[in-house]
């Protein structure tokens, strides 16, 4: 899809070129960092939950940051091209994620029926609903019975993202169209606030905690919050007075979001039983870890050099966040399965999950995602952006996803 003015020429008004010092320009290491921290807390929620009852909140930090991203490699697009071109996009999201996650569900598959009696046997099933991207619809019973899809559950977070990006780019693009960023920007807010109040009637009628946990649209803020940071940040120049404001904010606010973050890890557990606290929880739940979340990922931006952004940006954190973690978050769950009838011993047990689910994500990244990926960058990208990529290393490159 091609935006351009009726002379075919391209719009300076719609299209202004990003500015050397472009705020968003560059990759920022602090944000892979926070994808690990992310993904770890993920893990001791589904493996020592007593000890980490609030790891979910991971999730809700991967949405808004998938949102974030998302929105930026599209602004990224069109405003060095003038355009985004929806079926390279579309390729390469796809290019960038399915590859690893067909490799799991193969390999689940071929175990289990070599090992009928493990975890991973009796688990075809599921396959379809996780690789079609619709695990959190067969949560929720869409195609019947509800499934919890066991070794392959949790990618029901996949489905969400996906569904997500299937509108979300050409929406931004209509609105592009019309209205100029920090406008999109606003209307984008608007948007979150209309799905949370959505939520919120969903709740109000009793909707089962399947529903409020599983739909595309009741997720559907706080991917949207991440957009509108991420489009609030395009419209921002480097020096402006909104720029010095936002950073004395950041500056008091990212640790306190920071502290509430780690807080809730270890003390905050997800209500599912129905009454008050059930009812405040998933009204509201969701969207204030994103707003969290936000103000964190709006920090790093913002603040490169601070105290956060140094600690997340240390390669120990940063390089498993941009190698690993989406390879971490697909193989966890089936290896600790794997691992429970076999190792009686809790410690031992989430120790040696860790320790195969790491070389497992590695293994991934390194035969199936990373040689995808440079074949997508090849054959995929836009030959007017290709030049300027070749001189960067691959790790420069932006991605997108949970793993990005």
């Amino acid at each position: 899809m091609d935006f351009r003015s009726s002379s075919g020429k391209l719009s300076v008004q719609e299209c202004p070129p990003a500015p050397e010092t472009w705020l968003i320009s560059g990759r920022k290491h602090a944000l892979d960092g926070l994808r690990t921290v992310a993904v770890v807390g993920v893990f001791f929620f589904h493996t020592a939950t007593e000890l980490v009852p609030g790891g979910f909140i991971g999730v809700d930090v991967f949405f808004t940051l998938s949102g974030f991203v998302i929105t930026l490699l599209i602004l990224k697009e069109r405003l060095a091209t003038g355009r985004l071109r929806l079926g390279v996009f579309y390729a390469k999201r796809l290019a960038r994620l399915w590859p690893a996650l067909l490799a799991l569900c193969g390999v689940i598959v071929a175990v289990g029926l070599v090992f009928p009696g493990s975890a991973w046997g009796g688990q075809t099933g599921f396959v379809l609903p996780a690789a079609a991207y619709v695990m959190n619809l067969a949560h929720v019973g869409v195609f019947g019975g509800s499934i919890t899809g066991e070794t392959l559950g949790p990618t029901w977070t996949l489905a969400v993202e996906e569904q997500f990006y299937l509108v979300w780019p050409l929406l931004l693009l209509v609105m592009l169209r019309f209205w100029r960023v920090p406008t999109v920007a606003w209307a984008t807010a608007g948007l979150a606030a209309a799905f949370l109040l959505e939520r919120s009637l969903l709740v109000l009628v009793g909707a089962p905690l399947g529903r409020l946990y599983n739909g595309p649209d009741t997720r559907a803020d706080e991917l949207l919050i991440g957009c509108a940071l991420a489009l609030l940040f395009t419209s921002i120049r480097p020096g402006s007075t909104l720029h010095v404001y936002l950073q004395s904010a950041a500056r008091r606010g990212a640790p306190l979001a920071a502290l509430t973050l780690v807080a809730a890890l270890f003390l905050l557990k997800e209500p599912d039983t129905p009454g008050r606290w059930f009812n405040a929880f998933w009204t509201a739940g969701p969207t204030v870890l994103s707003l969290l979340a936000a103000v964190l990922i709006g920090s790093l931006v913002l603040q490169p050099a601070g105290f956060i952004a140094r600690v997340l940006s240390h390669p120990w954190l940063a390089g498993p966040g941009r190698d690993l973690s989406y390879g971490m978050y697909l193989w966890h769950i089936p290896v600790y399965l794997l691992l429970m009838p076999l190792i009686p011993e809790l410690p031992l047990r989430i120790a040696l999950a860790a320790a195969l689910t790491v070389l497992l994500a590695w293994a991934s990244f390194r035969l199936v995602e990373q040689p995808l990926r440079r074949w997508a960058n090849k054959r995929l990208e836009p030959d007017v952006d290709r030049p300027a990529r070749e001189h960067l290393p691959e790790r420069e490159l932006v991605s997108v996803g949970r793993g990005a």
